[in-house]
């Protein structure tokens, strides 16, 4: 686990974003004790956002805000802890109103929490089934509900919520890809009732990034995923922080006319053709603007991740 104290380095966040876009501004980002939801976290504080992190694990919570305290000094009592269970309905409920009473307001909400495993649909029992649906829909769906209603519903804001790369489905992942699926019908029936509250929801379809959270695959799926960047138009792996920059977009006052969209960041796969031979990238540069994301050791063969633009 990352420490404060274990940090690579204690520069800056290098957003592409202007300094101050979210100044007082409350962002709930769910997930943010690691991996996409941590690197989210970092760019919103580079950027001005008071913080409430949520997450199952206090001890990974407390690590990002030590991280930020340490980074960004004048952000250190903007970032608040909240343990708990998005699959739990009392306690987002709790959860929620905690935030409401420590911040006084709730501007955005990044769903970014999820989890699943590789299994062919045969093997997934009811079990491993019910556990990655409710925490990937489930949960996305009581985080929006409550923040709209306790909040967002009187007040207006902007929820972003997690996807993947669905299209054409999930073969390895089929529990996953239903539950995302899910999301994505929640976020535009959501986009349309909730729009009327000056409330925009929209989401973030990530193919294969190399975050954290890869090398916590078994071996026989972490070989799968590095035979996979040959099938990519532009012949790599995402960053966290490109992750990061669609999702602290959608959450901003640029998109202030954007609703119901899911925006993929995943290097152009869905468009590639069996038919159409992908030719080697000769320009093809990684943007990382986080200096603390190591990439996972999964993919250490694969030098040019993680080195910026």
């Amino acid at each position: 686990m990352t420490t404060a104290s274990s940090l690579t380095s204690t520069e800056r966040y290098r957003s592409a974003f202007r300094p101050g876009l979210f100044d007082g501004r409350t962002v709930v980002v769910t997930g943010g004790g690691s991996g996409l939801g941590r690197c989210t976290a970092h760019e919103l504080a580079s950027l001005g956002a008071r913080l409430a992190l949520v997450g199952r694990q206090t001890a990974k919570l407390d690590a990002v805000a030590e991280e930020i305290a340490t980074i960004y000094p004048e952000r250190a009592g903007d970032v608040t802890r909240h343990a708990c269970d998005i699959r739990d309905e009392e306690g987002v409920r709790a959860t929620v109103a905690a935030i409401v009473a420590a911040h006084g307001r709730i501007d955005g909400l990044f769903n970014c929490a999820g989890g699943q495993y590789p299994a062919p649909l045969r093997d997934i029992s009811l079990k491993g089934w019910d556990a990655v649906v409710r925490n990937n829909l489930h949960g996305t769906f009581l985080f929006s509900r409550e923040c709209y209603v306790q909040w967002m519903e009187a007040h207006g804001g902007s929820i972003v919520n997690m996807l993947a790369d669905i299209w054409g489905g999930l073969p390895g992942m089929g529990h996953s890809g239903a539950a995302r699926g899910g999301v994505l019908t929640f976020t535009e029936t959501a986009a349309c009732e909730w729009g009327h509250a000056g409330v925009r929801v929209n989401g973030v379809a990530p193919g294969w990034i190399a975050s954290a959270g890869i090398d916590t695959y078994d071996e026989h799926y972490r070989n799968v995923l590095r035979g996979l960047r040959g099938k990519v138009p532009l012949q790599r792996f995402g960053t966290e922080a490109e992750l990061s920059a669609a999702a602290v977009f959608l959450l901003s006052e640029a998109a202030g006319f954007i609703s119901g969209t899911i925006l993929r960041v995943d290097g152009g796969v869905p468009t590639a053709r069996p038919t159409w031979k992908l030719e080697p990238a000769a320009r093809s540069f990684p943007f990382n603007g986080f200096p603390q994301y190591q990439p996972p050791e999964t993919l250490a063969d694969q030098p040019d991740q993680g080195e910026a633009a």
